[in-house]
């Protein structure tokens, strides 16, 4: 799991946000204080927390399948 600091200075805006399964189920849209804006296929945007955060490449990885990640996503930040 990475901190909170260092995941904000690692993901950029328009990276693939890919499940704990490697499959891509959003893209990043920007950063806030705590949680990342996301943009699903619909081009709909939701929130996630950067503690579901378990490594960045060229990607986000996070902690879990992109179904759960998707049932537990938020609407506001």
């Amino acid at each position: 799991m990475l901190d909170a600091e260092t995941a904000r200075s690692l993901i950029k805006p328009h990276m693939a946000i890919v499940c704990s399964e490697n499959k891509q189920f959003a893209t990043v849209d920007h950063v806030e204080s705590s949680s990342i804006a996301v943009e699903d296929a619909q081009h709909k945007t939701h929130f996630i927390p950067l503690q579901w955060i378990a490594s960045v490449d060229d990607k986000v990885h996070v902690d879990r399948p992109g179904t759960r990640a998707m049932r537990e996503w938020k609407s506001t930040p």
